[in-house]
């Protein structure tokens, strides 16, 4: 269905029993993020906030909660879409049967911009910031942000919708040093196109023309977080998911989406910056203030009866998750014809997508070779950190499955795969003093930490143990426990500092040298603050393991050795994701406005037996 607006969208999604109006009067501050995270926990609908206290406008939620609820608004267009995306990987089959493709041709038309429509609901009104919704999700954040933005900037060099960039990166409305209705804080990460904007900008010496679109057709958030390739246009991916092109005007200079909810222009200018957050984000742990550019805000526009779209980031799985899902289910394979060899890549989103990557490969290199052992692989794996955002990862795993019967989605299975084959002697590689997601703290610096790749392939080595070996019961003092099969969580007093640390694992390993000889079957132990908690479910080890950990510093091993700079361990590989000073808290909910929101889940409220 072609939505003409989000209004359009919300009413269908009503219609079909997947939409619940909260008539009651809601906080912005807490109040609203905490309903939302307790409907998406359970599995949900989609919310309208219809009376928000201090606003005259309304807002909703949890649209894209699950991948069944995307699938259903764009149900009309993903077989278009998926099928263009397909024919980018192989125009040939477009050409071999032109009339059964020619649907394929009506929808590709969509993507083509529309200026100047004769309708222009956007600019019924022009408001303040302070007229918005100021919604802040944890006790923490610095202040209110737009949490479903579509931020639009130009490349100073070829200027124009067709080369302009459209993506979701977090904007600060209010809070900290930003002068309310005149300021507010435009935060991006690494691999993003703004930047490239912003330093085109820059070097030209004058200020970069931002405009933040906030509502609108569903197609355009999604079109917003696509991860398009270099010099395609978000705009023109929107009108074909959307059915409807995108429809644009230019107003003092900014480029205004006509059917957006909510415009808000403004400039960014070279080398001015003020501090953005803290923010409770899609890690499970606050990002901390820093200095990020700072917007000077022109104009604010709302379409009538405008509706504010919002959703809440937290410790994954969250709404976020859906986005990816929805990713993945329109790209199918684009990745893998991207990068020869590569059979599948998973982010894990439980681990916070770029500190896990989980792999599988091919293995065509020495096919006459008796002996198998990682080398096309290891070419893939650097491929893959060298790709668009997946050159955020932090850990990755990669194997080459022969019989194409792993998954790497599966992941209890893929690790056990790993676990059965790694050499720890040969098969861990290192980077070091390079970048990571701007969001992981573990390496102690904004956007600077390390990797390391596994790789393992070849035949089975080991049978990973499925009881805790009973030594390690002999230690009164030391909690311990499987996670998995394989995999012990060793608990050890609370992390202090890097020096004292090495002094820990030395102990450590002096003790479980003394029983390499039962430890064969556990490649991996990991030392943290709650080896109960670690243990409890597999969600746990990967949020904790890869999030907490960096890999130059805090992978250690049982009688490890360096050979010609390069580092193994004879013994289980040990990984430090105890918490480290440097690192950002976790997010924790306030207890009050849990007790608070009751009202809205108890007989006589709006979410009463609706979940």
């Amino acid at each position: 269905m072609a939505y003409r607006s989000l209004e359009a969208c919300l009413l269908d999604l009503e219609k079909n029993g997947q939409l619940v109006r909260i008539s009651e009067k809601v906080d912005p501050f807490l109040e609203m993020a905490a309903i939302h995270l307790r409907v998406f926990e359970a599995g949900g609908p989609a919310l309208l906030f219809e009376r928000v206290k201090g606003t005259k406008y309304r807002a909703a939620s949890n649209i894209y909660g699950s991948l069944q609820r995307s699938e259903f608004i764009f149900r009309d267009t993903l077989p278009s879409v998926q099928k263009l995306i397909s024919f980018r990987n192989n125009p040939m089959e477009a050409l071999k049967q032109p009339l059964q493709n020619i649907g394929t041709g009506l929808a590709a038309w969509k993507a083509l911009p529309l200026k100047n429509p004769a309708d222009k609901p956007v600019l019924f009104e022009e408001i303040h910031i302070s007229d918005l919704p100021l919604i802040q999700h944890w006790p923490m954040d610095g202040g209110a942000f737009v949490t479903l933005p579509q931020v639009y900037t130009e490349d100073a060099d070829k200027p124009g919708i067709m080369n302009a960039n459209l993506g979701m990166y977090r904007i600060q409305l209010s809070g900290n040093d930003y002068i309310l209705n005149e300021e507010i804080g435009l935060h991006y990460q690494l691999h993003r196109g703004i930047g490239v904007h912003q330093s085109k900008a820059n070097k030209a010496g004058r200020p970069l023309k931002v405009s933040v679109f906030v509502g609108g057709p569903p197609s355009h958030a999604v079109a917003a977080v696509m991860p398009l390739p270099e010099g395609i246009s978000e705009m023109t991916f929107a009108g074909v998911l959307g059915g409807r092109r995108f429809r644009y005007v230019y107003k003092d200079g900014y480029c205004i989406s006509t059917d957006a909810d909510f415009v808000i222009t403004g400039e960014v200018s070279p080398l001015q910056n003020k501090p953005e957050g803290p923010f409770g984000d899609h890690l499970g742990y606050y990002s901390l203030r820093h200095d990020f550019p700072l917007m000077k805000v022109h104009k604010v526009y709302a379409r009538k009866n405008a509706i504010w779209p919002f959703t809440v980031v937290g410790r994954p799985p969250q709404e976020d998750t859906s986005f990816g899902q929805l990713i993945h289910h329109i790209t199918g394979s684009a990745i893998q014809k991207e990068i020869p060899g590569l059979k599948e890549v998973h982010a894990v989103d439980a681990a916070g997508v770029h500190p896990l990557l989980l792999a599988i490969g091919s293995e065509r290199y020495t096919p006459y070779a008796q002996a198998k052992q990682p080398a096309e692989i290891l070419t893939i794996a650097n491929h893959i950190l060298g790709t668009g955002q997946l050159s955020l990862a932090k850990f990755l795993f990669i194997t080459a499955d022969e019989e194409n019967k792993l998954c790497a989605q599966a992941i209890p299975q893929y690790l056990h795969f790993i676990f059965e084959r790694i050499d720890l002697r040969r098969d861990i590689h290192f980077y070091t003093k390079t970048t990571i997601d701007t969001l992981d703290y573990s390496g102690g610096e904004i956007n600077s930490g390390s990797k390391v790749v596994l790789a393992a392939y070849g035949e089975k080595r080991r049978e990973p143990g499925t009881s805790l070996p009973s030594f390690f019961n002999a230690f009164e003092h030391i909690t311990c426990r499987l996670v998995m099969p394989g995999v012990v969580a060793i608990q050890i007093e609370p992390f202090t500092d890097y020096q004292n640390a090495r002094s820990q694992m030395d102990e450590l390993d002096q003790w479980l040298k003394k029983h390499l000889g039962e430890l064969t079957n556990y490649p991996l132990i990991v030392v943290c603050d709650d080896a109960q908690f670690l243990s409890a479910q597999l969600n746990n080890f990967l949020w904790v393991t890869f999030t907490r950990s960096n890999p130059s510093h805090d992978i250690y091993g049982v009688d490890a050795f360096t050979e010609n700079k390069h580092w193994g361990c004879h013994g289980p590989m040990i990984v430090d994701a105890r918490s480290k000073p440097h690192h950002a808290p976790p997010l924790a909910k306030d207890p009050a406005v849990e007790n608070n929101i009751d009202r809205i889940f108890e007989k006589g409220g709006s979410l009463y037996n609706k979940l």
